[in-house]
């Protein structure tokens, strides 16, 4: 670690250290549970899906730098309670929202089956809580059913026959302006961002229902997670580019008219179409286990280090720079994926680097990391949600919290010490 990070580190430290517990809320209105947000004054009072979930992997880290076993005690019902609050809302229709107010609960849609909903990461939430706490899943058992109905619903209204998952349409998708994704036809987009996702989330229901003696049912959950990995090797994985692409699903019925018709006597044989924009999400490979050595070595070698495309001084842009669309204005709905560095994706990428051993690359976007971060409260005491790549200027929404602190996950591993990471992860105790 360069001085100049060390100095910045120390600054990070001392404001997130003292800061995480204005993300903590106590239960009422809809919330039956205290729980987490993501801790800005835009969102003091709302429990979002992704959002919690990784801002309680942060939370454990700095725990870990500055808690003791009074201050977990406290916490953990807030962990927990993250994802009871949504349990409390499923049903056998599997709904679950990817977000509410504390002043009102869920808003379930008319039409249910055809809007997004919660990502797929309730299950990675709960497995990461029940694996640091030794394994203890019993809190889940009495709305663990209605994980499975959500994850059913998905199976069942969310997937493709080629195999892969889509969004419904392009609301509530995370990374809001994904052009693979926005203002495209319903059921279009499978996106690579929700299929990697989605991978680990399967994964993670397998580890719950083996914590809860349903072996049984986890084989069915496992059975879908390898139909998935085999789907994205198959219509995500674009050998020309070395990149895993969200794909276009968007095409017309193979069903033979009545009579004959053109085109019918050699149909299509593909089930999809690559789309090859070059978003950041293809690097979630890395992140999900999802790519080969060799596979992997591609991606670093041809995009993460390119720094015609995502490799910029201050981290990853969320968008190739050669895109048409790469875009730096600021926008708040939706929030913009067009380019901007993103705390998040500048995490979900360094640990993706660090799974396959790429100590090198990963120390180069972790000192970035907290360079980022450290300019940014040295001169004006908070975050914000996202930067400009080139020289790290916020653009949006100061006093951001959220995932923004697992940066001290990536400083703990630039130290040679073991982070907090996610559920799942391969070891990361490669010391650089």
């Amino acid at each position: 670690m360069t001085s100049e990070s060390a100095q910045y580190l120390a600054l990070i430290d001392n404001h997130l250290g003292s800061d995480y517990a204005r993300m903590l809320r106590g239960p009422g209105g809809a919330m039956t549970h205290p729980f987490i947000v993501p801790g800005s004054a835009q969102y003091e009072d709302e429990l979002w899906d992704w959002d919690s979930w990784l801002s309680n992997v942060a939370l454990r880290q700095i725990l870990a730098r500055h808690g003791d076993a009074a201050a977990l005690e406290k916490v953990r019902p807030h962990e927990r309670g993250c994802v009871l609050n949504f349990l409390d809302h499923g049903g056998m229709d599997g709904w679950m929202d990817s977000d509410f107010l504390w002043t009102r609960g869920p808003a379930k849609p008319s039409r249910l089956y055809e809007a997004n909903m919660h990502k797929p990461c309730l299950a990675q939430h709960a497995a990461f809580l029940v694996a640091a706490d030794g394994g203890d899943a019993e809190w889940l058992r009495p709305r663990f059913y209605f994980l499975q109905t959500f994850l059913n619903n998905y199976r069942n209204h969310h997937r493709h026959p080629c195999g892969l998952y889509f969004w419904q349409n392009d609301e509530c998708i995370g990374t809001d302006n994904d052009p693979c994704t926005y203002y495209r036809p319903p059921r279009s987009s499978g996106s690579f961002f929700l299929n990697a996702l989605m991978s680990k989330e399967l994964e993670a229901m397998v580890y719950l229902c083996r914590q809860l003696d349903l072996g049984k049912v986890g084989a069915h959950f496992a059975s879908d997670a390898r139909a998935l990995r085999a789907a994205i090797h198959e219509h995500c994985w674009d050998e020309r580019d070395g990149y895993f692409y969200s794909v276009d699903l968007n095409l017309r019925s193979l069903e033979a008219p009545a009579t004959f018709g053109l085109h019918q006597g050699a149909p299509r044989s593909w089930p999809c179409l690559i789309q090859r924009i070059g978003t950041w999400s293809g690097f979630l490979a890395l992140w999900a286990g999802l790519a080969t050595p060799e596979q992997a070595a591609r991606i670093v070698a041809e995009h993460y280090r390119n720094t015609r495309t995502f490799n910029a001084p201050f981290g990853v842009r969320t968008l190739s720079r050669l895109e048409k669309m790469y875009d730096l204005r600021a926008s708040g709905n939706p929030s913009s994926w067009l380019g901007p560095v993103w705390g998040i994706s500048n995490y979900m990428t360094w640990l993706g680097l660090v799974n396959y051993g790429f100590r090198e690359e990963a120390g180069e976007l972790a000192e970035k990391t907290i360079r980022l971060f450290g300019r940014d409260l040295e001169r004006f005491g908070v975050l914000h949600e996202y930067y400009q790549p080139d020289n790290g200027e916020p653009i949006l929404n100061p006093g951001f919290q959220n995932w923004n602190y697992l940066v001290l996950s990536m400083a703990e591993w630039l130290q040679g010490r073991e982070p907090a990471v996610e559920w799942g992860m391969p070891p990361t105790s490669i010391q650089i």
